[in-house]
């Protein structure tokens, strides 16, 4: 049995849903779908969720549009950030907000399921959005180094329980970092900008090398140059895939070695992308 993982930066639900992303979960219906930069109050993430849910019924991933759970953290600063997640799978157990983090800015980026495979396994999926940061706003990287300080501590923490023989991890979302010279298409342009910068690069090392989990995309992809996961709206970038792969799945390798395939969604034109990143899907079979 397989479980399908997708990854999105929305740039903003209501204008996803304005440009029409319910044609897009008309051909998808992950079991599970982390959402980033969702951008909206609870208010109107509700109504569409619901319309999401309904979607999901009509093409058979659930039976009612109810039995689809819903989360999301809004963040409490309007207009930033902010995270869901849907899921067809049962959940076991939620967790809202990055432990040791309580300010406005650090809110609405972090929700931990607990999702239960049809085999019985429980799984812990992360929905993470790590602060952009900007090389000339020293309070920006400074918010943005103090997340992935505390990123450390529960990855090390979800490491320990999975190789215990607890629950697996998977932790998806947009990271605001290129990793290697592979995951972005002018790496030598981009030394000195937030996303490449040395500092942050050498966390994502961190996690794959100290902390054990598996870039789980590029380990399927190989050392190829891309596929990249966002484009900047400014000049053609889209339509020459200038782009930067932001958007990852970090697996504890329990979970990482069972991954079977993986897709990112790009968009056949400019006009008809919903958003500036595309959808990342990882198929596991657990």
């Amino acid at each position: 049995m397989t479980i399908t993982i997708t990854t999105s930066n929305m740039n903003g639900i209501r204008a996803a849903r304005r440009k029409n992303v319910g044609k897009w979960v008309d051909g998808h219906t992950p079991d599970v779908w982390c959402m980033q930069e969702v951008r909206a109050p609870q208010t109107e993430i509700d109504p569409i969720f619901n319309d999401f849910a309904r979607r999901y019924a009509e093409h058979g991933a659930v039976t009612d549009p109810a039995d689809l759970h819903r989360m999301n953290e809004v963040c409490r600063v309007k207009g930033r950030a902010g995270v869901g997640m849907l899921t067809t799978l049962p959940v076991a157990a939620t967790r809202y907000g990055l432990p040791g983090l309580d300010e406005d800015v650090d809110s609405g980026r972090w929700i931990e399921a607990d999702v239960v495979t049809p085999e019985g396994y429980t799984i812990t999926v992360v929905c993470v959005y790590v602060h952009a940061g900007s090389a000339e706003d020293e309070t920006k990287m400074a918010q943005k180094y103090r997340f992935l300080d505390h990123m450390l501590v529960r990855l090390g923490e979800l490491r320990d329980e999975a190789a215990r023989g607890g629950r697996q991890a998977v932790l998806c979302g947009d990271f605001n970092i290129a990793h290697t010279p592979l995951d972005i298409k002018n790496a030598k342009g981009n030394v000195k900008h937030a996303g490449f910068l040395p500092e942050e690069r050498a966390y994502v090392d961190r996690w794959l090398d100290e902390y054990e989990f598996v870039d789980v995309m590029r380990d399927l992809a190989g050392d190829i140059q891309g596929p990249y996961t966002w484009w900047s709206q400014r000049g053609r970038a889209f339509d020459n895939n200038v782009g930067w792969r932001l958007d990852y799945q970090f697996a504890t390798p329990e979970l990482a070695e069972t991954a079977c395939g993986f897709m990112i969604d790009k968009a056949p034109t400019y006009e008809t992308r919903w958003s500036d990143h595309a959808p990342l899907s990882i198929t596991y079979n657990v």
